[in-house]
């Protein structure tokens, strides 16, 4: 054989047959090929909180008494009550209200993976 066809064989087997550094590029891990960690995405965490809250205060109605009378005899008409103030208390209104707050936001960490590659041993 001559140097000719020699150095062409050996340059098509340098193309064809891959090496540590590309078999990296047809494994599931994304190059380069030294690293051994993966990217994990976490979602944010929330969670529902039930809170009281008032929806109308407590607050005092004061209700006006007209004076009574009553006839006692034919001609004449006497007070029996006095006009007055009643006062009527009413107490507050509370209702129970749901909310979501967020307890973690969404975070980025990178998590060891194991070997997929026997190329690269990644």
């Amino acid at each position: 054989m001559s140097r000719l066809a020699a150095a062409i064989i050996t340059a098509l087997a340098a193309v064809a047959l891959p090496t540590a550094a590309s078999a990296c590029y047809g494994c599931y891990t994304p190059p380069p090929c030294h690293t051994c960690y993966q990217q994990q995405v976490v979602p944010p965490q929330y969670r529902t909180v039930e809170e009281t809250v008032m929806v109308a205060p407590g607050r005092v109605v004061a209700h006006r008494t007209p004076a009574q009378y009553r006839t006692v005899m034919v001609p004449k008409t006497v007070m029996v009550a006095p006009e007055g103030v009643e006062y009527e208390r009413i107490p507050p209104r509370y209702a129970t209200r749901e909310r979501v707050e967020m307890v973690a936001p969404a975070r980025v960490y990178y998590a060891p993976v194991r070997p997929r590659c026997g190329g690269c041993g990644w």
